[in-house]
């Protein structure tokens, strides 16, 4: 094994309350083998862990790609070997659940996106809740022209996150969206040009970060979990952390500083 191969394949950080994953071979344009999977299926789990980080920012390394996806390269490997081919989800497979079928993560994730985000590097795009990309992102799902399919949550997403018929489009053909054609179906929050990316990026978590972290999270539990429920349901539906929200004391630290004309101190308790 190269020394190329034997490195870590996921940088990860924690600073001002902010988590950095990176997704670190570049030279690949961020492919995801295996190995990169188990590493990011710990990191998630310390991301959820950690009350200390209150968001998570993914991104790529280097100037080409957030990530294209699978390692094509492995997985020819592995059918060579006998290994069965995957399907929908990650289950049984190295680093599960992986985020997008990690249906529990409370944290907000933040996707920094310049250059290809392609096959699984869109699917992660699609699990996070705001994207940001450069002006430079090419985003597409090409399962179809290789024999496989969206099988990180791709066909399940888009066609939740877009027009039927527009989603169906892009997922039967493989063709590609650029950025401003990602923002103007909603699939991004913002584009930005390439040299303005860390800036936005930074504005996003910032504003996240100065957010009342449990409200945060009961808000996101609440909309993700009741977006397929009847809205009558979902008034009535059972959120985890709306309830710890709800006994703690920054239910009341908000209203009290702005009665006090101060910043609110938050606890995340």
């Amino acid at each position: 094994m190269s020394p190329a191969d034997d490195r870590s394949r996921v940088r990860y950080e924690k600073k001002n309350h902010v988590a950095r994953i990176t997704l670190d071979r570049p030279h690949v344009l961020n492919a995801m083998d295996l190995r990169m999977h188990e590493e990011l299926g710990g990191i998630w789990d310390d991301v959820e862990a950690d009350d200390k980080v209150r968001v998570a920012v993914l991104t790529g390394a280097g100037d080409r790609a957030f990530s294209v996806g699978q390692d094509l390269k492995e997985r020819a490997r592995l059918t060579r070997e006998g290994t069965p081919a995957t399907t929908f989800g990650s289950r049984g497979q190295p680093g599960w659940p992986r985020l997008t079928d990690r249906f529990t993560l409370s944290k907000p994730v933040v996707a920094r996106v310049h250059g290809y985000a392609l096959g699984g590097g869109f699917e992660l795009a699609l699990a996070c809740d705001v994207v940001i990309a450069s002006d430079q992102a090419v985003f597409g799902l090409p399962e179809a022209r290789l024999g496989l399919v969206p099988g990180a949550g791709g066909a399940f997403r888009l066609i939740r996150q877009l027009p039927q018929k527009i989603a169906m489009g892009y997922l039967l053909t493989g063709r590609r969206l650029d950025a401003r054609t990602a923002l103007r179906h909603g699939l991004v929050n913002e584009v930005v040009p390439a040299g303005g990316l860390d800036d936005c990026v930074e504005e996003w978590t910032a504003d996240l970060v100065r957010a009342a972290p449990l409200s945060v999270r009961s808000i996101k539990e609440a909309a993700l979990k009741s977006v397929d429920m009847p809205l009558e349901q979902a008034f009535t539906a059972e959120y985890v952390w709306e309830e710890r929200r709800r006994r703690s004391s920054d239910a009341a630290e908000g209203a009290r500083a702005f009665a006090e004309r101060r910043d609110p101190v938050w606890s995340g308790r």
